[in-house]
């Protein structure tokens, strides 16, 4: 019997069924009723452990719905989490997705320094010593924000998308948008890398593989790391609570 590994983030619920360690299929889902959403999942095919990370406080009443359909629930939120990351050396700052992800570069990467940059909604940087610990990290707005963000809070200038080519300098207001703002996280993410150059760099996040085609550094993208250190948090589960 699978798992179900479900992420509630700041727009979207990401998903996937997981045997072990190794990741099944994945799911997105974008709209308003999560729980509804994920009652169906479980309706369709019961899961052995679900294990939800959300940067959401899950209601007691939501709590109990979903354990009527799996008893075998793990739930990482902002007023649950505080023993689960002391209890793996991380400061009870973190949000419980960030924390999956470090666990998993730890699991990839044994012995190894790690700058991890997701590219999501937000714009996170956690660096990892070469024993695992946490060394600290870093918040900013992520690639899609800043486009709403410089629309929003200025008249004069457009909405505009991720291109899928920039140059060096923009020769209308629409380039001149996207070169800037494509460029300054490119700048951004470079100084970390240049900060940090015996860390391994671990790229994740949705906009993570357009940033990597960009680098001329060797770094590592794993589209799936908050997927993989829950299914890494599942499994310890798992071998210490079921056998």
């Amino acid at each position: 019997m699978a798992n179900l590994l479900i992420e509630i983030g700041n727009t979207a619920l990401k998903g996937a069924y997981a045997d072990a360690l190794t990741l099944g299929r994945t799911f997105r889902y974008q709209g308003e009723n999560k729980t509804e959403y994920i009652l169906s999942l479980m309706e369709k095919e019961k899961p052995g452990v679900l294990c939800i990370s959300s940067v959401y406080e899950i209601s007691s009443y939501e709590e109990s719905l979903l354990r009527k359909l799996c008893p075998q629930l793990i739930l990482l939120d902002p007023s649950r989490s505080r023993d689960f990351l002391s209890g793996r050396g991380l400061p009870d700052y973190l949000t419980c997705d960030r924390a999956a992800g470090i666990i998993a570069a730890r699991h990839l990467f044994p012995g190894k320094g790690c700058t991890i940059i997701d590219f999501g909604t937000t714009l996170t940087v956690d660096f990892l010593s070469s024993s695992g610990d946490y060394a600290g990290g870093n918040i900013s707005l992520g690639c899609r924000t800043r486009f709403k963000a410089l629309n929003r809070y200025s008249k004069a200038l457009p909405l505009v998308d991720i291109p899928s080519e920039i140059s060096s300098k923009g020769h209308s207001v629409a380039s001149s948008i996207e070169s800037g703002i494509i460029s300054g996280i490119m700048f951004e993410i470079q100084g970390y890398i240049d900060s940090n150059t015996e860390n391994v760099t671990i790229f994740t996040g949705g906009d993570a593989i357009y940033f990597a085609k960009k680098m001329k550094n060797p770094i590592f993208v794993v589209c799936n790391l908050v997927m993989m250190g829950l299914a890494i948090i599942t499994d310890d589960y798992v071998r210490k609570n079921i056998g």
